[in-house]
């Protein structure tokens, strides 16, 4: 069977609300059995992510966004450095960068993409997502769908 060329990986950390609604997005595409590219649940991110984003061409991150934008807003972004990245991506910000940035020092960086979905800054400890973020998901997934179709094609 030949590996897609797309990975969705959907980074957060679950146990605060809100700051874990890419990890949600992810799960929901999997239940759905969503099959144009691969789904990864990154967790809150980290080095260890660094083979898999490598093995592909492409790679749509959903992930919760502290922004000037109110909770909920949805945005597609095409970043190619850490440096074009909202200022702060949630609770896991550095390790995320810092991730991109290893992959582009070591000349393998796919072409990278940012489904980011704006949180209000105070998270509090908890599993689900407030109602202004929850809103925000089904749009989310038509984004990370259409965007997806838009690179196989």
């Amino acid at each position: 069977m030949e590996k897609n060329k797309i990975l969705v990986l959907g980074i957060g950390n679950l146990l605060l609300n809100d700051e874990g609604v890419g990890v949600h997005i992810v799960n929901l595409l999997e239940h759905e059995e969503y099959t144009e590219a691969d789904l990864l649940d990154g967790g809150t991110g980290g080095f260890h992510l660094l083979g898999f984003i490598q093995s592909y061409d492409s790679v749509v991150i959903a992930d919760a966004s502290l922004d000037e934008f109110p909770a909920g807003h949805v945005r597609v972004l095409h970043p190619k450095f850490a440096k074009d990245f909202p200022k702060q991506l949630s609770a896991h910000e550095i390790g995320l960068k810092d991730l991109l940035d290893a992959a582009f020092l070591l000349g393998n960086m796919p072409d990278i993409y940012l489904v980011a979905i704006s949180i209000k800054e105070y998270q509090e400890m908890g599993t689900e997502l407030t109602a202004e973020v929850k809103l925000a998901v089904p749009n989310a997934i038509k984004q990370i769908k259409l965007l997806v179709g838009s690179l196989l094609n």
